[in-house]
């Protein structure tokens, strides 16, 4: 059959689609030959099929007649339980004859016609015009029963005591099943390809529908959003705008605060700081080496142990004649 083509590349594509409708409609067959039955091709192909057909069934029949000889030899124990009778017994010659016939049917056109008249002339064969009947009925049986198996696989819901009745039917039916498949599976695929394309159709749909909903969105509450997004700015604007006022606020009070004079007396003031810095810096060393020469260690120099303890004991005795001049002094002051 035709490969499916999309109904979307048939629409995108109107001469193409013209040219395969003409091709499936008028020209071709489903199968892919030409209607066109008078045309040496087709003359030709008609021919090459009827030969291929007279092969076919020579095949088929050396095939069904090798198949029947060789089952006939060791026939299946359930169908001769199944038919009720006892399968009868073979002779030797007509064992042999069974044994040999399968290889002969499918390999004679092999052999050279001597060595076909040879073989032929040569028991057993030279029994088979003695032993036919019993080949016949023993093929018989044999295509009798796959007959009748073959007849159940195409009427399986048939009762089994009628099934050979329908035995002469099984070739019309079973073209008659392969043209419904062959139906079926075109039909099976064009309903897929219509899916494929509803589905399609349908996703487009979905996807206006999508479109259409977002404008009526922004339609309805575009405006207030923008409204919002505008005072969002402005209100962006005049914080920025209030930034900048008070930066300039800030320099300008700077400005006039921190004036010439002011400044020159911050920095005079800032340069006597540094000069009393250094002044103290300058007592604080002085003081230390006033305290190394009395024996006290400082900043890491090593002092006069003895010389320190005596200066801390004249200390503390000028302290106690100093409290005592001080009880005196009271004393005196309060006699007056």
């Amino acid at each position: 059959m035709f490969p499916p083509v999309e109904e979307s590349v048939l629409q995108s594509n109107p001469e193409f689609a013209a040219l395969y409708s003409t091709l499936t409609s008028a020209i071709l067959n489903p199968d892919g030959t030409t209607k066109d039955e008078q045309s040496r091709a087709a003359r030709e192909r008609h021919a090459v099929r009827k030969e291929l057909d007279a092969h076919r069934l020579k095949s088929a029949k050396q095939h069904l007649l090798a198949q029947s000889l060789s089952a006939a030899v060791a026939p299946e124990p359930e169908a001769s339980a199944r038919s009720g009778k006892p399968a009868p017994e073979l002779t030797e010659p007509l064992i042999d004859l069974l044994l040999l016939l399968p290889p002969l049917l499918t390999s004679a056109e092999q052999l050279s016609p001597d060595s076909l008249h040879l073989l032929l002339s040569s028991p057993p064969f030279t029994s088979l015009e003695e032993h036919l009947p019993s080949l016949a009925s023993l093929v018989s049986s044999s295509l009798q029963s796959t007959a009748v198996q073959l007849t159940r696989t195409a009427y399986p819901t048939t009762n089994a005591s009628f099934l050979h009745r329908h035995i002469p039917s099984v070739p019309s039916h079973v073209d008659t099943l392969s043209s419904d498949i062959r139906q079926q599976s075109a039909s099976l695929t064009g309903a897929r390809l219509s899916a494929a394309n509803s589905l399609v159709r349908l996703l487009q749909k979905h996807t206006q529908a999508l479109i259409l909903i977002i404008r009526s969105l922004e339609a309805k509450h575009g405006g207030v959003a923008r409204s919002l997004e505008l005072r969002a700015a402005d209100v962006s604007l005049d914080a920025q705008i209030g930034e900048v006022d008070a930066e300039m606020a800030l320099w300008n009070a700077r400005k006039d605060v921190y004036n010439p004079d002011v400044r020159e007396a911050l920095k005079s003031y800032a340069n006597h700081i540094r000069d009393g810095q250094r002044r103290l810096s300058e007592a604080i060393r002085t003081a230390q080496a006033e305290l190394v020469e009395y024996g006290i260690a400082s900043d890491g120099q090593a002092g006069d142990v003895r010389k320190e303890h005596a200066l801390r004991e004249a200390a503390r005795d000028y302290k106690d004649m100093r409290r005592q001049v001080e009880e005196a002094q009271a004393d005196l002051s309060r006699l007056r």
